[in-house]
Formats: structure tokens, C-alpha cells, sequence
């Protein structure tokens, strides 16, 4: 049951924030994976949905600002036994921390990213986040934003993540299903969250008259050039579900090749090239 990973603790969450819905379905994929709570560490970083390490009976740990990578990365080599997930915000994720997104990436880190991407610094009252659309007035942008947004999934596509996904969560079910699929891939997996802020950026309904899951059209996630032409894609319609997923060494697989002895290699008699040198 999904309450095994609950601490009972009531959110503190606006009503209508998309975070239940993400905690919602991370709990229903812990409950399909069947994973005992401590095998699981969660890490939260800095914003609205920070505090979802409090309502999740898993180990935890709460970091600074756009450092939830580094530190999933550091949990993952000092214990590869363990399922790491890391949940950051739009801000926390694609802005201060967007350093360490791509190094995690292209290393295939065995590491699950969560983004919140509400497309505002939600819990700073309503700023602009690299992912807000141009035009939009937010706190920090009164007279509309003139920056472009941040494309979080060619951004992740470029930088060699090995899973690669969008969710929304306004469809719980299926995010669920992203999220069990994205751990139980080996390799770094990010699930980019449409995730609406009711309260400075209630986008609902938009998506919810653009979203449409690329499984239903037939996409193949194994077809690198069909998951860039999908991640370009953005208006009318709007695609969740896995662009694209491979199977490549983990980073953790990596290192611990390099543990094992080095080749025996023969010795040779180089004798013969003194007369050379004479």
C-alpha cells in the first residue's frame, strides 16, 4: 500500500498543487516496485517542493540550492545499493543547479531526477523561472518576460541522459508509470513534471487541452533523432510520456571496473635496442 511510505505528516502545500499529485504518484510507484523504505533515499532541494521529504517514510535528506545531483550522485557511489531519486524544482533544477544536470547526464549516474516545473519560483511568490514563456508577467516580470524558456528535455537529449520523460499531474496514473519505469531504468533518468503553481501560474487547463502521451502515437523511445524532433515540439500540442530510454554502462559500473587487476602483461627483453643507441 502507497501509506507504507507515509509519515503521516499533513502537507503544507497550497490546495491544488500539482506536488500531491507527484507525491501521490511517486508513492503509488514505490508501492508497484515493491521497495522497502530503506532501500530508498529521497532528496529535496530548495523550493515549494522541498518539503516532500517530510511526507515520504524513505531516507532523506533535505540539501541547499540546486544541489540535489551532486549529492544523489555521492549517495549512489558510497552505497549502489540503493535506490536514489532526487526531486528538484524548475528553479532549483534549471537554474542555480543546472551545472551539475548535464555532468550527471553524460557520466549515466544510476540516479532518478524528478523535476516540479511549475515555470516559476513558487515559493518566493511567483519570479520568473529559465523555464517561463516569453510574455508572462510574473513578480520578477511585470511587464512580461522577454526571456526564451529553457527546454529541460533537448537540454537532458544533448547531454546524453539515458531516460528521458515529461509528465503532468493532472493524469496520476501515468506519471506513476513514468515514474516506476524511470527507476527501474539503470542509468540517469529525469521525468521533467508539468507541474501547475495554482496560486502564481495555474496552468491546468492549458495543458490539459495540449498534453497527448507519445505512446499513443506510436513513438519509439529507442529512436534518438524521433525523441529531439519530439522534445522541439510545443503549442498546440504538447507530448508526455518517454521520449527516449537506452541501455549503456552506469557510471557506478564504470568505476568499479577500474577496482579489478590490471592485465597481466609479460615482460620483454628490450635489450636488443641499446645496439641502436651506440
Amino acid at each position: 500500500m502507497s501509506e507504507t511510505y507515509s509519515t503521516g505528516r499533513r502537507p503544507v502545500w497550497c490546495p491544488g498543487c500539482g506536488n500531491y499529485a507527484i507525491l501521490a504518484a511517486f508513492k503509488k510507484a514505490l508501492t508497484r516496485l515493491g521497495l522497502e523504505p530503506w532501500k530508498v533515499v529521497v532528496i529535496s532541494g530548495i523550493g515549494c517542493h522541498g518539503r516532500v521529504t517530510d511526507y515520504l517514510r524513505t531516507n532523506g535528506f533535505h540539501t541547499i540550492h540546486g544541489r540535489v545531483l551532486p549529492l544523489a550522485t555521492g549517495i549512489k557511489l558510497a552505497n549502489p545499493e540503493l535506490v536514489v531519486v532526487g526531486f528538484s524544482g524548475d528553479g532549483d533544477a534549471y537554474a542555480i543547479g543546472l551545472g551539475h544536470l548535464p555532468h550527471a547526464a553524460r557520466r549515466n549516474v544510476d540516479v532518478t531526477l524528478i523535476v516540479h516545473n511549475n515555470m516559476v519560483f513558487g515559493l518566493t511568490t511567483g519570479q520568473a523561472t529559465p523555464t517561463t514563456p516569453l510574455g508572462v508577467k510574473t513578480r520578477s516580470t511585470p511587464r512580461g518576460n522577454v526571456e526564451p524558456p529553457l527546454n529541460p528535455i533537448l537540454l537532458a537529449l544533448a547531454s546524453g541522459a539515458t531516460f528521458v520523460a515529461r509528465g503532468f499531474t493532472g493524469d496520476i496514473e501515468h506519471l506513476a508509470w513514468l515514474f516506476e519505469q524511470a527507476i527501474r531504468h539503470k542509468g540517469f533518468a529525469i521525468v521533467d513534471v508539468l507541474q501547475p503553481c495554482v496560486t502564481f501560474y495555474n496552468t491546468y487547463q492549458y495543458f490539459r487541452e495540449r498534453v497527448y502521451k507519445l505512446e499513443d502515437e506510436g513513438h519509439d523511445p529507442g529512436d534518438y533523432e524521433a525523441a529531439l524532433k519530439k522534445a522541439l515540439e510545443w503549442g498546440d500540442r504538447i507530448p508526455i510520456g518517454v521520449f527516449y530510454r537506452v541501455s549503456k554502462p552506469t557510471y557506478e559500473q564504470l568505476l568499479l571496473r577500474q577496482k579489478e587487476p590490471p592485465v597481466k602483461v609479460e615482460p620483454v627483453d628490450v635489450t636488443m635496442f641499446y645496439e641502436l643507441f651506440r
